[in-house]
């Protein structure tokens, strides 16, 4: 399958073939669901940490005699039944991590990619934002007729995308990911993506 290689002034300089079974593979709803829940519960700290009736301060003296009170026996204030007490099978710290094999990562991505594909705007680069101002990444992103969320898949660090991040960083629904750090999240999140020659090679390279 092939796209359209557009400038960021919306002008075709061309098209690029995009590799079949990276960019056009069936999508495996399960396994992006998998890598999703994979991506997200990596992301928890699991610092959560809940105090047990052995470890909050107090309750060493025996609140009121065993016997002759017509109230329940109790040896400690700091029970789970007082308030102020401890946590009964409260959080603990605890790691929430999923594995997940090399190949159904790579299925996942492969699968978000192809499910985006009528969303897919291929351009050369961005060399034309030739100052870090944000109009100018405004206007790039009108002519390339993409609005609402859009993921930029390039790579910020090359001489022809210099201004990109300081011109789109102040734009909130613009999020600008490397194509090393590609994930099924901002794939799927994303209304609109945005990605450059190179990113594509480099994609199809990683993937294949």
């Amino acid at each position: 399958m092939s796209k359209e290689i557009l400038s960021i002034n919306g002008e075709k300089l061309g098209e690029i073939s995009l590799a079949q079974e990276v960019f056009a593979v069936e999508p495996n709803l399960h396994v992006m669901h998998l890598a999703l829940r994979r991506q997200l519960n990596n992301a928890r700290q699991g610092s959560a940490c809940a105090k047990t009736r052995a470890e909050v301060a107090g309750g060493g003296r025996k609140p009121w005699k065993q016997k002759g009170t017509g109230r329940a026996r109790a040896g400690s204030l700091r029970s789970p039944l007082f308030a102020g007490g401890g946590v009964v099978f409260g959080p603990k710290p605890r790691s929430y991590e999923i594995s997940m094999p090399q190949k159904a990562r790579k299925l996942a991505l492969k699968s978000a990619l192809s499910a985006r594909q009528e969303q897919l705007v291929v351009v050369k680069d961005f060399s034309q934002i030739a100052q870090p101002k944000t109009k100018l990444m405004v206007s790039a992103l009108k002519a390339l007729n993409v609005s609402g969320k859009v993921l930029i898949i390039a790579d910020t660090k090359a001489a022809e995308n210099a201004n990109l991040e300081l011109a789109a960083r102040n734009i909130p629904s613009v999020k600008m990911i490397l194509p090393s750090n590609l994930n099924v999240k901002d794939l799927l999140e994303a209304d609109f993506v945005v990605i450059t020659e190179s990113a594509v090679n480099v994609i199809t390279e990683r993937l294949q």
